[in-house]
């Protein structure tokens, strides 16, 4: 785990605006069907590099955890995207990712693919927290700090 104080989050993307991350994505030729329409399964790695980003935002280590002593990690659980309208080639897309609950050993989200103030897809995540043999372990308290101090950001925001 790093400092947020101290960390240079090199490499994040997005920014934490009150109680949620921002993070753009522009829509490359990749990510598209031959109509040059987003295929529907690449949201879900937006969601993914966004939950990534806002985690190393926080100043959490995901690959710290995994390699030293506690040797776990997040794993979704599971998912459900509504897809609301389609992104386009070279759009430019924001995904909003807010926590909307966690428990002793799972975190809820909530993230919202956006373009300007059009909502494309919305989508709900669980994710479990567990040690490298798959079985469930409790959210470390420092995780689960960094994580409560996004919800009670209010109107702060951080670059």
């Amino acid at each position: 785990m790093s400092d947020p104080a101290r960390s240079d989050p090199a490499g994040a993307r997005g920014r934490i605006s009150g109680d949620a991350h921002l993070m753009p994505v522009r829509v490359y030729w990749e990510d598209t069907d031959a109509g040059a329409i987003v295929y529907y399964a690449n949201y879900l790695k937006f969601t993914e590099r966004a939950r990534s980003d806002m985690l190393r935002l926080l100043g959490i280590d995901q690959r710290a955890m995994m390699e030293q002593d506690s040797g776990a990690m997040f794993a979704v659980r599971d998912v459900t995207a509504s897809y609301l309208a389609p992104a386009r080639l070279d759009d430019d897309l924001v995904v909003e990712t807010r926590l909307t609950e966690m428990k002793g050993a799972t975190l809820s989200l909530s993230q919202n693919v956006m373009r300007q103030d059009e909502m494309l897809v919305q989508t709900q995540v669980r994710a479990a927290f567990i040690g490298l043999d798959g079985r469930p372990r409790r959210i470390p308290a420092l995780v689960r700090d960094r994580l409560t101090a996004l919800t009670t950001r209010g109107g702060e925001e951080k670059q």
